[in-house]
């Protein structure tokens, strides 16, 4: 069931967005030719690049909107019902991006974008905690990766169907990174293709150890060889004329820090917001981290054409950076949560802080009794009815 629901809960969102997948040039060609149809004249390049900007980082203003009603829809409807009355959010914007062409209207491609923002918003905030509320703490972290999963499967899938000869039409997903490392253009859906398959491979892997090394390994090695691999592709992308291999080592670059993401960082904070919050702290615990996470998006959406235009092939250095703070951070503050209740994950944070353990409050304490079972001297059935009465 767990498993259905991740399908259900985010793979239609994965699988519609990644069905509009483009290259970066024939977008870019598609709002020249509507401004200029307008306006009879070519639109300025500065133009181009923050309608380009906009373009990608309105998907995250989006989540960020997903994210604030998230908390008041699923009061109102509940978990089940919101995740599938959230499915509308996905074919509207689906529908609006596949017309805009044949409108003419690149708004039309900006709109679809926020609303299909605003379904990965609900579901990123409602499905991991309905996951994790519904998960044995055994396998917790195992069926809480379902949604990267699918997720990854979805985006898989739409580059497949993106190749040239599955559609008849050269629909590219290209960017800069490729371009950079000197891709020839004819092979770049290929390469692509195979960032969706290593996707898909380390978010299964991750599943399928998460629950033997626990959610901190995965989550420090994962920053780590972000980290290593950031710096290696920059090396590459400095020497990429001095050799003719150079460039495909900036391909494994690519595809290693993908893995590297997928394997932890990229789902298992989700999880993590589930196990150190009380069923009653969830909902705002997950604005609040949704909300971190797309503004964080929409930040390096909007920046990174800039970024780039300024540092060149050193802009990976920033996000290099970044992962050795996270994977420093994560060492010495973050607790092993694998297979512990919320009490025993709370105890350990104190024992790190050096703090008194937080009192428990009633779903807790009685989440506690039900994993731990009757003591050594367990009352009679009379006493123990009218105690259960009383908890």
């Amino acid at each position: 069931a767990q498993l259905f629901i991740g399908l259900f809960g985010f793979g239609g969102l994965s699988f519609l967005s990644s069905l509009y997948i483009l290259e970066i040039s024939y977008i870019k060609a598609f709002y020249n030719e509507s401004w200029e149809r307008r306006h009879g004249h070519p639109i300025d390049p500065d133009t181009l690049t923050l309608l380009w900007s906009v373009t990608v980082s309105i998907f995250a203003i989006g989540g960020l909107v997903g994210t604030l009603i998230a908390k008041k829809i699923g009061k109102f409807l509940g978990r089940k019902n919101t995740l599938l009355v959230n499915n509308g959010f996905a074919i509207s914007a689906a529908l609006l991006m596949a017309f805009a062409l044949q409108a003419e209207a690149f708004e039309m491609l900006i709109v679809g974008r926020f609303i299909m923002g605003v379904d990965g918003g609900i579901s990123l905030s409602v499905l991991p905690m309905y996951l994790n509320e519904i998960s044995p703490k055994e396998i917790r972290g195992s069926l809480g990766q379902v949604t990267a999963i699918f997720i990854c499967i979805g985006v898989f899938t739409g580059q497949l169907l993106g190749l040239p000869e599955l559609l008849g039409k050269i629909w590219f997903y290209t960017n800069s990174i490729f371009g950079k490392a000197g891709i020839p253009q004819e092979k770049t859906p290929y390469v692509t293709l195979s960032t969706g398959g290593v996707e898909t491979l380390a978010s299964i892997f991750s599943g399928l150890v998460i629950e033997r090394l626990g959610r901190r390994p995965l989550l420090i090695g994962g920053f780590g060889l972000m980290a290593l691999f950031f710096g290696a592709l920059t090396v590459t992308l400095v020497l990429q004329d001095h050799a003719a291999w150079i460039p495909y080592l900036s391909i494994v670059c690519i595809l290693a820090i993908i893995a590297a993401f997928c394997s932890g960082p990229g789902g298992i904070p989700f999880i993590l917001t589930g196990e150190f919050f009380q069923q009653s702290q969830r909902p705002a615990a997950f604005i609040m981290a949704g909300t971190v996470n797309w503004l964080s998006n929409f930040a390096v959406g909007l920046l990174f054409p800039f970024i780039q235009r300024s540092l060149d092939t050193y802009c990976f250095l920033v996000f290099a950076a970044i992962c050795v703070i996270g994977a420093l951070y994560f060492y010495f503050v973050l607790p092993e949560t694998k297979n512990r209740t919320h009490a025993e994950i709370s105890q350990e944070f104190a024992k790190r802080n050096k703090a008194s353990r937080p009192e428990e409050t009633g779903d807790t304490a009685v989440a506690e009794k039900a994993n731990r079972g009757p003591g050594p001297h367990a009352p009679s059935t009379l006493d123990k009815g009218v105690k259960d009465r009383a908890v």
